[in-house]
């Protein structure tokens, strides 16, 4: 049966307000055409809805039963309505997001604020991921965007975009200060005991294949399963860890650690975001994305990282 829709919603407001008059009035239209168009609902749905007498109308059993039924129908799509008002206005919204502890600390968590300050109705799901398993909660459905760092190994159905670059120094505790004293060939690197990310981690792949260029096999006296375990056991001195730069700057600024430095070229890595192009984006995602693009663009021209 294809009923017009607005016949239900003018028998919804006739209903609600025992008015064929009323209903006119709350519509913007006019009691004649109310009355015709609940007289052709009638003669579709082959019952009476109301009865009308000199007082006004009233409900048969029948309407009464549809009333039912459209009420609950026309609430909902109003409610929807509103919804998605509040949504295109960005006054509420749900985002979830994965990240990595490293893009987290060094970017993440400092636009994630910025960004609530500007949309505090938006709420923010985060749940910290290494870079494998935010990629796959990506294809799950499950986050809707991620921000990791490189190397992320990632597949053409996602998207890639540069946030911010960093470096990654080597550093440990003050029992191994005699090596800040001059460059260490990367081939003496397997005299001293290496806390690395575990064995399945991006980094680990990372590192042994930056290891297997120089003819070295990486093998890790300390495996840790997050990047925030890596400062505390290298200050430890439990041995030597790569460790992204803004998070050791506290601790080499305060000489609870020394830097080490390499006969190497800098290691430059960066945070990324990533998207899946086959999924799509809710109104607080797209803006949330749009934001850390342009937060992106400040942080380069701030941090003069021309290397992207």
């Amino acid at each position: 049966m294809n009923t017009n829709y607005e016949y239900y919603r003018i028998f919804y407001y006739a209903a609600k307000y025992g008015s064929f008059t009323k209903a006119a009035h709350v519509l913007c239209s006019n009691q004649p055409n109310v009355t015709r168009s609940m007289n052709k609902l009638e003669q579709q749905l082959g019952c009476t809805l109301f009865l009308r007498n000199r007082h006004g109308i009233s409900l048969t059993p029948e309407g009464s039963r549809l009333y039912d039924h459209v009420g609950i129908a026309l609430e909902q799509l109003q409610a929807g309505e509103e919804e998605l008002a509040e949504s295109s206005s960005l006054r509420s919204g749900i985002i979830s997001i994965g990240a990595s502890e490293t893009a987290l600390n060094i970017f993440l968590l400092n636009q994630l604020s910025r960004f609530h300050k500007k949309h505090p109705g938006i709420r923010l799901r985060i749940s910290n991921f290494s870079t494998p398993q935010a990629i796959s909660a990506l294809h799950q459905g499950s986050v809707d965007l991620a921000v990791v760092t490189t190397p992320t190994g990632i597949k053409k159905d996602l998207c890639e975009t540069r946030l911010a670059c960093f470096e990654e120094i080597l550093i440990g505790g003050q029992e191994f200060s005699a090596l800040a004293g001059k460059p260490l060939p990367f081939s003496e690197l397997t005299n001293y005991p290496l806390i690395m990310l575990a064995k399945g981690t991006m980094t680990y792949a990372y590192y042994s294949q930056l290891f297997l260029q120089e003819g070295i096999v990486l093998e890790a006296d300390t495996e840790v399963a997050a990047a925030d375990q890596l400062l505390p056991l290298a200050l430890g001195n439990l041995g030597l860890a790569f460790i992204p730069e803004p998070l050791a700057h506290q601790a080499l600024a305060h000489g609870k650690a020394v830097r080490i430095p390499l006969e190497y070229a800098p290691i430059r890595r960066h945070v990324v975001l990533l998207k899946d192009q086959c999924h799509a984006l809710g109104i607080a995602g797209r803006e949330l994305e749009k934001f850390l693009r342009s937060e992106a663009e400040s942080y380069k021209g701030m941090k003069g990282d021309n290397r992207q």
